[in-house]
């Protein structure tokens, strides 16, 4: 029994006509009841079109239909619907088998979907969706879609109106990747529609173990990435962008990963156990100790027990669990020898001993123990003139300098002074819980312009002492001129005064610069053109120097 037209049409069916198989109308309703759209019913060659595409836009002057033919055993079934989107249209009447590819869509075995309405209920389940959750078809039609499907989130999609893409969902035991949308009809939400990929378990299981992989190789490639930051950080630590610290720093990147002896030379103050440290985090031994030793500290009494250690009970006043010594405690790791060239002879032998067997023995102990461990010295002092004096070793001077790392003076980058002095000054402020002080201008230049016979350390120590008495969180050449420091006292040339025809020819800076490069011209021919000697003897430094003679 036909419905009535405004039940068809509160459905969004507009009319339904029912055809025998010779295209005679055998009952009618709603629109298809209309004298017009009977007229177009009995034609045969819109009847012929209408069954071949299935699908007919009917158009009067005053009204607009969507016709779907649906063909069955003894007749025809034309429904017919208002007008829709015109994308829809323009689709299904220019694809021919638009149909065969909503068909395909439909029972894809690789794309589940799950259709609900407004009320959270299953309208539509795909058969490969079906046989995944062991349902019947449509058994799970009319059902909510929570009860059915595992952690869906179809019902979250249709309260808030917000599509979800790309999601993990966990059903059966499996993780898929899901998305979810809202279908929306004239501005409300009437349901949504979700979708996810299917593929055979053997494909799945590739796909799963492929995935674990690739997040196995990206936390590798993390890992080491923030390995490699954290080595580099030692680097940093080394403050500077001198050609020297430069050079220096290139030397300690090619040498450490080498698992060979270094001696690392220069004064006191340039921060040897820095360049130490960072041989030791640079090299395959980084996961082990760093133990320094200060060389010059170890009394000849005690050495033995410091360096080998001792078993308990083997002298009065030993630890009753006995101790193990430097060399042990390197073990797999890097041993560094400070001030190695104020070590007495009787110790030198005794170290020599061990770097050539690499074992030792615990005083007290009879159990001699093989000890790996990678050597680094430093010195201030120069050993090949200790050797011909008789104060250093010369078999011990080749075990330990098969590399030398030789330490630039602070004097040799000079151009370094205004990172120093912000490095220091960082540094204090968080040491001390202050903020970090403006510097004058004519501050550097004074700093640049004094001898540094302490190096960094020097520098370091000046610059703590005027940052504890600075005023109003600035840093004032008064400051630095009221610290003094042994900088200060240097040998200079006995200015002879200035006459006062040369002050009035061109004023006084032309007259001091034109006196400056006077000096500085005699103590060149004093030193034979020796620019290290001269910057010592006016006390300036050579950068300074440099600039005022090529200028």
């Amino acid at each position: 029994m036909i419905e009535r037209e405004t039940d068809v049409a509160a459905s969004g069916v507009l009319g339904v006509a029912l055809l025998d198989q010779a295209g005679k109308i055998q009952a009618c309703g709603g629109a298809a009841s209309q004298a017009r759209v009977r007229a177009l019913l009995m034609d045969p060659d819109w009847l012929r079109e209408a069954s071949e595409r299935r699908l007919q836009v009917v158009t009067f002057t005053d009204a607009r239909y969507v016709a779907i033919m649906t063909a069955f055993e003894g007749g025809m079934l034309v429904v017919f619907f208002g007008d829709h989107s015109q994308t829809v249209l323009r689709f299904f009447l220019s694809v021919d088998f638009a149909f065969d590819i909503i068909e395909h869509f439909l029972v894809d075995p690789f794309d589940g979907m799950a259709i609900i309405d407004a009320k959270e209920r299953l309208v539509f389940v795909s058969p490969i969706h079906e046989r995944f959750f062991g349902l019947k078809e449509g058994e799970g039609v009319g059902r909510k879609v929570t009860d059915v499907i595992e952690n869906t989130r179809l019902n979250h999609v249709v309260r808030t109106g917000v599509a979800e893409v790309g999601q993990i969902q966990r059903m059966q035991g499996s993780e898929r990747v899901v998305s979810r949308h809202p279908i929306r009809h004239d501005g409300k939400v009437v349901g949504a529609i979700g979708r996810v990929m299917f593929k055979g378990p053997q494909q799945v299981e590739a796909l799963s173990r492929r995935i674990n992989a690739l997040e196995q190789e990206i936390e590798t490639y993390r890992k080491e990435a923030r390995k490699a930051r954290q080595k580099e950080s030692c680097l940093d630590a080394i403050v500077g962008r001198s050609p020297a610290i430069m050079q220096l720093r290139d030397q300690i990147r090619k040498i450490a990963p080498l698992d060979i002896p270094v001696l690392i030379q220069g004064e006191s103050g340039t921060g040897k156990e820095l360049v130490a440290q960072a041989l030791h985090m640079l090299s395959a031994r980084s996961q082990e100790r760093l133990v320094t030793v200060n060389a010059a500290a170890l009394p000849a009494q005690l050495v033995e027990s410091e360096l080998f250690g001792y078993e308990a009970g083997s002298f009065t006043g030993a630890d009753q669990k006995g101790r193990a010594g430097k060399f042990e405690q390197a073990e797999k790791g890097t041993l560094f020898l400070d001030e190695i060239g104020d070590m007495p002879l009787e110790v030198q032998a005794k170290l020599l001993r061990v770097l050539q067997d690499r074992i030792v023995e615990r005083v007290g102990g009879g159990n001699p123990k093989h000890i790996d461990f990678r050597l680094c010295s430093a010195t201030n002092c120069n050993l090949e003139e200790f050797v011909d004096q008789g104060k250093f070793r010369l078999d011990l001077f080749y075990r330990i300098s098969p590399v030398v790392i030789q330490m630039p003076a602070l004097a040799d980058r000079i151009e370094d002074i205004p990172l120093l002095l912000n490095h220091f000054l960082s540094e204090f402020a968080t040491q001390y819980g202050r903020k970090v002080p403006k510097v004058d201008a004519d501050v550097l230049d004074y700093l640049m312009s004094r001898a540094w016979p302490g190096n960094v350390r020097e520098l370091r120590h000046v610059v703590e002492r005027v940052f504890v008495f600075c005023e109003d969180d600035r840093l004032r050449m008064a400051d630095f001129e009221s610290a003094g420091s042994k900088a200060d006292v240097v040998s200079r040339p006995v200015a002879q005064p200035l006459a006062m025809g040369v002050i009035e020819n061109g004023g006084l800076r032309d007259a001091l610069d034109r006196y400056e490069r006077e000096i500085m011209d005699e103590a060149m021919l004093r030193f034979n053109g020796n620019k290290k000697k001269v910057a010592e003897y006016l006390g300036v430094s050579r950068t300074y120097l440099y600039k005022k003679i090529q200028g």
